[in-house]
Formats: structure tokens, C-alpha cells, sequence
């Protein structure tokens, strides 16, 4: 009775045991989605309306957030913030609009899209909100975003980036 009783107690230890070490190697599809969009850290050019166009980003925060920065040939400087918020890929983008949009991001079974969904957005839509975002990873030195933006009226406009890593 006892070998049966220390068996079975051995048993359900290994089983514990395994199924631990299996969901501590399962990642959740949030963070995969984040560790790709880390893959993009480092400064990027590119162009938007035929005038050049700066883009950084960082990993910071000991690698819970992405900083997205932009500097153009205007004042304006958008900054976007990316961090895992349980088990979603959070996207806040402070923008130059006087707002901050979140969205949820989602990487595409292949791997080569990493595409942003509006959840909310807090501060006025007076004047619109950037609703959704694409990233396309084409290789290691060569990404595209596509930022779209709603006007207050519902039509919406936005623009499309190709950026090669420049360091």
C-alpha cells in the first residue's frame, strides 16, 4: 500500500513537473510579438512625403517597453510606447493631434506583420486619432510601417514608410 501510495505521489510530481517546464518554453503570441518588434531596435531612415525621416527605437525599461520616436522636417515628434500588458501587445502613441491611442498588436502566423488594432484613446479627438498601424518585417536592415490616421469627420489618411536601418 505504501509503494502504491509513494508511486502515485511520484507520479503526479513528474507530471507537475513536465507540464511546468513545458508552459515555463511556451511563449505567449504577446510576447512573441513583442520579442519581433524588439528585433527592430536601433535608428532607421526613410522618407515620408518626399522629405527624409528619422526613426528610432529603443528597447528600455530592462526590456519591458519599445520607444518608437520620429523626427521629420516639422516640430512634431510623435513618440510611440510599446509594452506587454498581460497577455496582449499594447501600442500608445503620444500624438502630435493632442491625444494618446492605444492599440493591440497582433504578429501574423508567418512572422512578417506585426499589425496594431484601436482599443482606445484617452485626450481629445478633436482633431482625429491615429487608429491602426502596420509593421512589415522585410528583412533584418529593411522594415515598412503603415500609420492610419482618423479625422474627426470618420474619413481617415495616413501614410506609408520604408525604412532601412542606418545603424
Amino acid at each position: 500500500m505504501k509503494s502504491r501510495i509513494a508511486v502515485s505521489v511520484l507520479f503526479v510530481l513528474i507530471a507537475a513537473t513536465a507540464f511546468a517546464a513545458d508552459t515555463a518554453v511556451t511563449q505567449s503570441d504577446a510576447q512573441k510579438s513583442f520579442d519581433k518588434l524588439k528585433t527592430l531596435a536601433g535608428s532607421w531612415e526613410g522618407s515620408f512625403e518626399g522629405k527624409p525621416l528619422h526613426v528610432t527605437l529603443r528597447v528600455t525599461s530592462m526590456g519591458n517597453a519599445v520607444m518608437h520616436e520620429m523626427n521629420g522636417g516639422g516640430p512634431e515628434d510623435p513618440i510611440t510606447m510599446f509594452n506587454l500588458d498581460a497577455d496582449r501587445l499594447l501600442l500608445t502613441h503620444y500624438c502630435d493631434a493632442g491625444n494618446r491611442p492605444r492599440m493591440v498588436g497582433k504578429l501574423s502566423p508567418d512572422g512578417k506583420t506585426l499589425d496594431f488594432d484601436f482599443l482606445d484613446v484617452s485626450g481629445s479627438t478633436q482633431h482625429g486619432h491615429m487608429q491602426h498601424v502596420v509593421f512589415t518585417f522585410i528583412d533584418s536592415d529593411h522594415h515598412t510601417e503603415k500609420w492610419e490616421f482618423a479625422m474627426a469627420d470618420g474619413k481617415t489618411e495616413g501614410g506609408s514608410l520604408e525604412l532601412k536601418r542606418s545603424k
